[in-house]
């Protein structure tokens, strides 16, 4: 190993360490944006942390999809989504409950999951190739957290933060992709009852189809593809809204249905870490 090697696997395990740190004390870390140097370095990092919470016996179900709106890309510097890993202790059961304390500081946003029945090990992914290994779609909330304080994130940071996971919940009523213009799909969230997101697939990279051909190209070039199985949330439909103790959220996908959950400030009703 160079120099230069050397240095960039102790940037990385630095960050890796910090980050986990702070997700396992609940104490925001600052940005590590500040050593670690460059997307690479970010995704390794990501990586060295998905491994040890495997490593700990966490199991991964899919993947998420970020930065699939224009306006966040312009406002972060960058051309091109990213993504994370989702993990099954992140699922909030539909109408379920988060205790206050589990994150950080959340935010939600309202997207269309999609379920593969297929594996998508192109590097040239389609759409196509897509809804041929779709089995269904869902309406989802994705609760998005940053360990980094004060949300104060450029792209490394989030890359490195697992794309800012925090928690999902999945709509329970699987709708089949024949006659489904995910495109046309139209999203309103609300808070306590009133609209606070809405928009349309189209927001979303011109079509959720769109951001999960994208993921399944970025991951079949990195080696790990996407499987048979694979929970994909294809990113936010519209901006995200922020999350406090006794907020109901709610948002209707059209052609797709409803998808709630509830912030409380007492007695936490799921189990596991997110991180």
């Amino acid at each position: 190993m160079t120099g230069t090697e050397a240095t960039r696997a102790a940037e990385v395990t630095k960050a890796a360490d910090e980050l986990r740190e702070a997700a396992r004390t609940h104490t925001p870390c600052a940005p590590v944006r500040t050593f670690l140097t460059g997307m690479e370095a970010a995704y390794a990092v990501q990586r060295a942390n998905v491994e040890r919470g495997t490593a700990a016996g966490r199991r991964i179900v899919g993947r998420k999809i970020g930065l699939t709106s224009p306006a966040v890309q312009t406002q972060l510097g960058v051309d091109q989504p990213d993504f994370g890993t989702l993990f099954a202790d992140m699922a909030v059961p539909e109408g379920g409950q988060v205790a206050a304390g589990r994150l950080l500081r959340p935010k939600v946003e309202a997207e269309v999951a999609l379920v593969l029945g297929a594996a998508l090990p192109h590097r040239d992914c389609t759409v196509v190739d897509v809804l041929r290994a779709t089995d269904f779609a869902l309406p989802a909330l994705e609760i998005v957290d940053s360990r980094i304080a004060d949300w104060d994130i450029s792209i490394v940071d989030t890359v490195a933060d697992n794309a800012s996971s925090g928690l999902f919940v999945l709509g329970g009523t699987p709708v089949p992709l024949t006659g489904l213009g995910l495109r046309s799909v139209r999203m309103t969230m609300t808070r306590g009852g009133e609209v606070v997101s809405e928009g349309t697939g189209a927001d979303c990279l011109g079509s959720p189809l769109n951001a999960a051909a994208w993921l399944a190209s970025a991951l079949a070039r990195m080696g790990d593809p996407l499987r048979a199985g694979d929970l994909v949330l294809t990113g936010a439909l519209g901006p995200m809204a922020v999350a406090a103790p006794g907020d109901r959220f709610e948002a209707h996908i059209s052609q797709l249905g409803r998808v709630n959950v509830e912030f409380t400030a007492e007695g936490d009703t799921t189990e596991g870490e997110a991180s």
